[in-house]
């Protein structure tokens, strides 16, 4: 593949569209094709038919999943259903992982992004968070925070499962199931909702048969409203339609397309000096209006055959390919204490300012068999599959910053805002001047295998591994001619084991160990090419199936190590330096299911002890990390329950609900004891029919309107979270 480089002097990057290295990895899917592989019973309905050999497949099979039960599965995992995202009336991504305790709120770039950690490990904090979405690595990008709307439920596959998946965290991966096109059916609803903060929201979602074997789902939003932030309004909207097609009965062909919008202005929060998160109202902008909103857009195509060739053996093969697109101003609190005019007076902050256009392309190719044999008394069940993925992030970054406070420069110089009184306009804005123009590619292509063996009735292992191969190349734009380029090449084969021990009919025992590989994106201040995060996990715990299969449970315990972790280089916002060692360990808790009396319950709990295990002494940080510091937004302890009723209210369905969040405390910028405080949130739910197919909905979230914190980058950047909110809204459905 040739890349394209624009020459210096190009104001900021244009880059033509590529797809022909898609092309190139189509031999790797049209191989496995041939190879025969099993139906997986996630989501994908089988029906054989008494007497006849017929297979109707009529969902669509999640990639590196195979053909197994929870309690089969040597790995903790629980997920968050669409109930429970509708009780809550749950939009964004980040929200719906508060419902899991081993998930901890990270750096969002002001609101633009989704970052996450599991079980204590984030990865980069200068880039988003990756997830899958239909079992493909989709999750990369800058196309704002990801709304829930088209999302069936999101999965939270924890533990030492990167040997399969390839390119995650160690601490585990989100799956992101979308609504698919159900084949042969005509249903929908429709959604209008206020909301605090005047905030209006109306969505649609109608799945309809246009024949026999086609059908399309068509999945629409739109959103409008202020925050509690002052001047910090936003809009998003959103059309995701899903195309399913039926190539008989035992193929099927599933096209989903995203188009999605953010406009919000770009919002660091609040600064908290010497410890007083009294030091300004949350709602306080320390922004400048006049900067406008920052804009981010996706679009996104997936493409998926999944084909059954009998009742032993399946292939999914597929690609997908995504593009997004984040451009806008921002000004921002000055980090570096030597330019920061507000630890001179208490009041005169001094602001950078900054442009940005993150312009990505993240495509991928994917092809999966599984099947199941026998050899004597031994049932295998085997996943074989490979990948095929490039990420290219061009990265135009703009910048104008304050002069050292000890040349005694003007407010206008400093660019500076009262943080008792701000005058918003009050000086010109200031021109910036390019400190980032590089361009970053990651290509990379990985096999893997995994045979689950069923020794005994009781007793089953699992043994497999993964190889990668890794190419990653830098064309730093602001750089001479001949220092400009870098790259570097890696390859790797990362193993996994487990077993699982039947030890009865509702106890299931289990325990992992896997080694995991990762690239790190991009390079340092000095255009080094930082080496891959390397990984290892190992976990044990018990799982429980009770009340029939209503009620499930597990309890896991595990340790994770990681080297070449990377943190961020707050003396050149922007880049990242590494930290070297990285160890995470902990305990886990999840309940989730249905009660007789028709009560819901869910309950997650996690204890994480998450720190670095290396000093580290950069020549551009003010401070030194040491062994033994926590690492960053990272709670020791993290607690979510929710119960709720189902009853009948004058002859209508009903429901009534409540939860309850806790946080505990955080490191609040990495490097010093800045620490976030601890937290816990209300929230109060409920619904009625109130005739045939129409439904009332309500929600109160912090329903005792606690001040909180949601995370921090710094003192001078710390994310406050939402005052009490309500919503009440109408849902029809045909």
């Amino acid at each position: 593949m040739s890349i394209q480089f624009l020459p210096r002097a190009c104001a900021a990057p244009v880059r033509s569209r590529r797809f022909h290295h898609i092309a190139r990895a189509l031999p790797l899917a049209a191989v496995l094709a041939w190879l025969p592989a099993q139906a997986q019973t996630g989501d994908a309905v089988h029906h054989v038919p008494e007497g006849e050999g017929a297979i109707t497949v009529d969902g669509v099979r999640q990639a590196y999943r195979g053909d197994f039960s929870v309690k089969e599965i040597p790995q903790a995992s629980t997920e968050i259903d669409a109930e429970t995202l509708q009780q809550n009336n749950i939009l964004r991504l980040t929200d719906a992982l508060d419902m899991n305790a081993s998930v901890a709120r990270q750096n969002t770039l002001g609101g633009l992004w989704d970052s996450f950690a599991i079980r204590g490990f984030a990865g980069d904090e200068n880039l988003p968070s990756g997830y899958l979405v239909n079992g493909f690595n989709a999750g990369r990008g800058f196309g704002g925070q990801r709304d829930v709307a088209g999302i069936e439920r999101v999965e939270v596959l924890k533990g030492p499962a990167a040997a399969l998946i390839g390119r995650g965290e160690p601490g585990g991966t989100i799956n992101l199931v979308t609504k698919q096109a159900e084949i042969g059916r005509t249903f929908g609803s429709g959604s209008l909702q206020y909301g605090s903060y005047d905030r209006f929201r109306a969505d649609a979602d109608a799945n309809l048969a246009l024949t026999d074997g086609i059908t399309a789902r068509l999945i629409g939003y739109y959103e409008k409203g202020d925050t509690f932030r002052d001047y910090v309004s936003q809009k998003r909207w959103g059309f995701l339609p899903s195309i399913g097609v039926a190539l008989g009965d035992r193929t099927r062909l599933t096209y989903d397309f995203e188009w999605t919008r953010v406009e919000v202005p770009f919002d660091r929060g609040i600064v908290v000096l010497n410890n007083d998160f009294d030091t300004v109202p949350r709602s306080r902008f320390l922004g400048e209006p006049g900067d406008g909103d920052t804009v981010a857009r996706a679009t996104g195509h997936q493409l998926r055959l999944d084909h059954q060739f009998n009742d032993d053996w399946s292939l999914l093969v597929g690609a997908s390919h995504r593009d997004t697109l984040l451009t806008g101003f921002s000004s921002d609190a000055e980090q570096t204490a030597s330019r920061q005019k507000l630890y001179v007076d208490g009041h005169s902050l001094s602001r950078q300012r900054h442009s940005r256009r993150y312009d990505a392309e993240h495509s991928v190719i994917r092809a999966e068999v599984a099947g199941k044999f026998e050899t004597g008394s031994l049932r295998h069940r085997v996943l074989i599959g490979g990948d095929f993925d490039q990420f290219e992030y061009d990265n135009y970054f703009t910048r104008f910053r304050p002069p050292a406070v000890s040349t005694n420069p003007s407010d206008q110089a400093g660019y500076v805002i009262d943080i008792d009184n701000p005058v918003y306009g009050q000086y010109p804005l200031p021109a910036t001047s390019v400190l980032t123009n590089r361009l970053d590619t990651q290509r990379s292509f990985g096999f893997y295998v995994q045979d689950q063996i069923e020794l005994t009735e009781r007793l089953q292992i699992r043994i497999g591994g993964r190889y990668d191969n890794l190419t990653l190349k830098v064309d730093n734009r602001t750089l001479p001619e001949a220092n400009r380029y870098n790259s570097r090449k890696y390859e790797r084969f990362s193993p996994q084991a487990g077993i699982v021990y039947d030890l009865s009919d509702p106890i299931t025992l289990y325990a992992a160990y896997g080694q995991g590989y990762r690239a790190n994106v991009g390079a340092d201040f000095f255009n080094n090419i930082f080496d891959p995060e390397t990984s290892e996990s190992i976990e044990a715990g018990v799982k429980l199936t009770a009340l029939g299969g209503a009620l499930t449970g597990t309890l896991s315990v595990y340790q994770l190590t990681k080297d070449n972790v990377l943190a961020s280089d707050n003396n050149n916002p922007g880049f990242s330096v590494a930290i070297g060692k990285a160890r995470s360990r902990g305990i886990e808790l999840d309940v989730n299911g249905h009660l007789p009396g028709d009560i819901d319950v869910l309950l997650s709990y996690a204890y994480t002890d998450a720190e670095a295990r290396e000093a580290v002494n950069d020549p551009n940080f003010a401070t030194q990390i040491l062994p033994g510091d926590r690492l960053i937004n990272i709670p020791d302890h993290n607690l979510n329950i929710q119960v709720a009723k189902h009853f009948e209210l004058a002859g209508r369905g009903a429901q009534l609900g409540a939860g309850m969040q806790y946080v505990g405390e955080r490191l609040g910028e990495t490097g010093t004891d800045f620490t976030l405080p601890s937290h816990t949130l209300f929230r109060l739910f409920g619904s009625v029919d109130v005739i045939e197919g129409v439904e009332l909905f309500g929600t109160i979230s912090n329903l005792f309107d606690e001040t909180w914190y949601a995370s921090s980058y710094s003192s001078v950047w710390v994310q406050p979270g939402t005052p009490r909110t309500a919503t009440v809204g109408v849902r029809a459905r045909f």
